[in-house]
């Protein structure tokens, strides 16, 4: 052993870099390790998110590529996935569409570890429909109130009636309505009139 030692001594830069080969081959086996098995599943930024039709998913089982799949949520709110079939996805958060479908695989994969992510979100409308300069429909990236998404239609031309605008909101059979006056609301006043849109709200403007 003492001459083992004297000989590394003896030559510094063959030890350090023995040493950093070493250390190369266990950092290696850390992630080797670490690759053997994810850290759990993955979803959308937001879990809560409710999927709607049009949406893309990504949804695919941990080391099963027959399993792996990209699907549209189709305009009936179903989609489509190997082994299970049909399931509603339209309505559902992105974990409680996960926890489903891992139940219905169960019975041909044991324990199986599902990962299900929004690749794109398609659902998230609203409609600006009358006197604006471009009414059109409108995709919701993030929370647009009513003023925002009045600018997003460019604006309302000068024919509008700026104080009988109406947000219809449909929710199951019921449609509910809201009064926004835009120069009361422009001018800083009755700002509650300012609502956060939803899905599928519509702006109309006489």
């Amino acid at each position: 052993m003492a001459f083992q030692r004297n000989q590394i001594m003896k030559h510094p830069i063959k030890t350090i870099l023995f040493l950093l080969w070493v250390m190369g081959i266990m950092v290696h086996a850390g992630f080797s390790t670490a690759a053997e098995k994810p850290e759990g599943p993955t979803e959308a930024a937001d879990p809560q998110y409710i999927i709607g039709h049009g949406d893309i998913l990504n949804i695919h089982v941990w080391k099963d590529d027959a399993l792996a799949k990209q699907v549209t949520v189709l305009p009936d709110g179903r989609i489509a996935f190997p082994l299970i079939g049909e399931i509603k996805a339209e309505g559902k958060t992105v974990v409680q569409l996960r926890k489903e479908i891992e139940t219905g695989l169960k019975r041909f994969v044991p324990d199986p570890i599902l990962n299900v992510e929004v690749a794109q979100v398609n659902s998230m409308l609203i409609y600006v429909i009358g006197k604006v300069n471009h009414p059109g429909r409108f995709v919701l990236n993030t929370n647009i109130d009513t003023l925002q998404a009045l600018a997003m239609a460019g604006g309302l031309n000068p024919f509008a009636k700026q104080d009988s605008i109406k947000v219809f909101r449909k929710t199951n059979l019921e449609t509910s309505m809201y009064h926004f006056n835009y120069d009361e609301v422009s001018e800083g006043k009755q700002l509650t009139q300012n609502i956060l849109l939803k899905r599928g709200d519509v702006i109309v403007v006489p």
